[in-house]
């Protein structure tokens, strides 16, 4: 059987159909780049685990939907604690974003039973936070760190992150944080459109020509 070059789905491009061997080929070649990465992943998870940390006020004082609590009360006493930087854009506006990967957000559970809690700080009201909460039907611990330097002391700006940190007895440290890409690549849908010949369909993306694009938030 020949290959056949690409043609249309439903107006759109498509992959060229091949035989089965040259598929193979193909998927066998892109597979040892695949165990590459996965190996290059494998390392910075190690050096991740190897980074210093930074003692961190654990003073900061939230506004939760059970009064006021402390970074060190957030550990909800365990030992490591992970913070989303949910972005406050003002009254009745939320960053698209920020929501996308709010909603990704699951098996906190699991993170539990390894000693990790999870919760979601934002520099907007509470009353604000608890509405979009309840309108996106969010559970996670969502507080509010309205009127603190926290978001500035992390280095957000207003802006979103990820931090991580540790803590021995009452001392808290942060170990790790991230933005941008490195908060993206942790979306499951993410992940699974980077499987699928279409990919996330934005704009930014390397994809033949024809392939369904728009941007990001659009």
């Amino acid at each position: 059987m020949l290959s056949v070059p690409c043609g249309t789905i439903g107006g759109m491009e498509k992959p060229r159909i091949v035989p089965a061997e040259e598929w193979q080929h193909a998927r066998d070649e892109l597979l040892k780049a695949e165990k590459e990465a996965t190996r290059a992943l494998d390392a910075l998870a190690a050096r991740r685990r190897r980074l210093p940390m930074v003692a961190f006020d654990g003073g900061y004082a939230f506004e939760t939907p059970d009064g006021r609590k402390t970074l060190l009360d957030l550990f909800d006493g365990r030992g490591q604690l992970v913070v989303y930087q949910f972005m406050d854009n003002g009254p009745d506006d939320h960053c698209p974003g920020c929501t996308a990967f709010t909603n990704s957000v699951a098996g906190l559970a699991r993170l539990a039973e390894s000693g990790v809690s999870w919760v979601t700080v934002s520099n907007m009201p509470l009353a604000q936070i608890e509405a979009y909460q309840a309108r996106m039907g969010w559970t996670m611990p969502f507080v509010s760190s309205r009127g603190t330097a926290f978001s500035a002391d992390c280095g957000a700006d207003g802006g979103f992150m990820l931090s991580v940190f540790l803590r021995d007895g009452d001392d808290v440290y942060r170990t790790y944080s991230t933005t941008a890409r490195g908060v993206d690549r942790l979306l499951f849908t993410n992940n699974i459109l980077d499987l699928t010949p279409y990919g996330r369909q934005e704009e930014w993306e390397d994809s033949p020509p024809g392939w369904p694009q728009h941007p990001t938030y659009g």
